[in-house]
């Protein structure tokens, strides 16, 4: 019997054990919810006081940044557009400048061959009179 005593009074230990065991995890859940609540909260009222005005600030900031791409991106395209215009000119310019030295120069080759045939048909009669005249006079 004293062996069933002492077996019985541990057995009442352990129980009794366990229920400070189950209240302390209890005690435990409950004090862990009541520090997730206020983290919680704290954490909202941070939000709320702190990261919804800088939140909106860099919404104004993004909406600025938007507004400036676009008015450079519209510019971008009205200088490419100025510059194209500017280089088609340019290159038929060029282009007449370049006819016109041509007809001009074509013109004055003209002119040269012309006056070099002058030259030469002159030439070619004297030089073709002195020998029909050597030729005769012999």
């Amino acid at each position: 019997m004293a062996n069933l005593d002492t077996t019985n009074m541990l057995l009442g230990i352990m129980a009794a054990v366990s229920v400070l065991e189950a209240l302390l995890l209890i005690g435990l859940g409950v004090g862990g919810f009541m520090v997730y609540r206020r983290v919680m909260q704290l954490v909202n009222d941070l939000e709320a006081r702190q990261i919804a005005p800088l939140r909106d600030k860099v919404d104004s900031i993004l909406l600025d940044v938007k507004t400036v791409t676009a008015r450079v991106s519209e510019q971008t395209e009205r200088v490419d557009h100025a510059i194209s215009g500017t280089i088609h000119r340019v290159d038929e310019t060029a282009d007449r400048v370049k006819g016109s030295v041509r007809d001009k120069v074509n013109q004055a080759v003209g002119v040269a061959r012309g006056i070099r045939a002058v030259i030469a048909s002159l030439m070619g009669t004297e030089s073709g009179q002195s020998a029909a005249q050597a030729a005769g006079g012999i």
